[in-house]
């Protein structure tokens, strides 16, 4: 059925899509108009980079900023939590999925936990009813992925609309896009069209609003907002990839990869068999 769907619309593209390819790449061409005489050695495509950074800032403050600031605004934080809660449950799965490829059987185990109690106890993942019981959220994705597998981060890359990555992390993106047993791909998998586009409108939305207040703060310390947002993002994936090659277990981890300390109350992830616990 959605093959029936998606041949037509293949064959004859819309107008809205062609002038979405052509804002892209006229977005390209622009950015690489500007030139960085002197490069960072791992942002090799400074350039570009910060040419692309402007086209998204562009976009950013004149649609997609002004309309999650106004859904902060008007719509209660319970309803926002509710929401990304139940986009968060549904990216579980796909953490998942990587944690078996990555051969971290634990994280996997964890990670379905999560899934399988939120979606039950939590409404559908309304509720995060795991992380209150100590089952914190593990973060993974196919980028993360091809590093453990041992592939390099490569340069630092912008790309159009989804921002910071690297040219590894961009082939993850692109993976988890189009791969048929991702969250995105069950999206688009909907028949009814405005259905789908209203789940892909307030995921996008859901997102940003949850980066505004990151955003505020960059804005106040950050002399030079380009730099700052490519070293933060660099060290963020390094810590993480780090952690996984270490061993690590990252229901223990935070996103940084960083030890943390539970409370007695909450259960307790150590492996006893471990040389650190005795």
């Amino acid at each position: 059925m959605t093959t029936s769907i998606l041949a037509p619309a293949s064959r004859r593209p819309s107008r809205h899509a062609s002038r979405t390819l052509l804002a892209v790449a006229a977005a390209v061409l622009l950015a690489g108009c500007a030139q960085v005489p002197t490069p960072s050695a791992n942002d090799p495509w400074e350039s570009y980079n910060r040419g692309m950074t402007q086209f998204n800032d562009a976009v950013d403050r004149a649609f997609l900023k002004p309309i999650a600031t106004g859904y902060e605004t008007i719509t209660p934080r319970p309803v926002r939590t509710c929401v990304h809660n139940i986009f968060g449950n549904l990216f579980d799965v796909w953490s998942g999925v990587n944690s078996l490829l990555q051969g971290r059987g634990r994280d996997f185990v964890d990670t379905f936990g999560r899934v399988l109690f939120n979606s039950t106890a939590g409404l559908g993942g309304c509720i995060d009813v795991a992380s209150m019981h100590g089952a914190r959220q593990i973060p993974n994705d196919f980028g993360m992925t091809l590093g453990v597998w041992g592939f390099n981060h490569g340069p630092y890359l912008v790309l159009p609309f989804f921002g910071p990555s690297t040219v590894r992390d961009g082939v993850g993106t692109a993976v988890t896009l189009t791969a048929p047993v991702t969250p995105t791909a069950a999206v688009f998998a909907i028949d009814n069209i405005p259905v789908r586009n209203s789940i892909l409108g307030l995921y996008t939305v859901d997102t940003r609003a949850n980066l505004l207040e990151a955003d505020r703060l960059v804005d106040q310390i950050a002399l030079d907002k380009y730099s700052f947002i490519r070293d933060a993002y660099l060290q963020r994936r390094k810590a993480m990839l780090d952690s996984r090659q270490q061993g690590e277990h990252a229901s223990t981890t935070d996103a940084l990869g960083q030890s943390q300390t539970q409370p007695d109350s909450l259960p307790v992830y150590d492996d006893p068999d471990s040389p650190d616990s005795h």
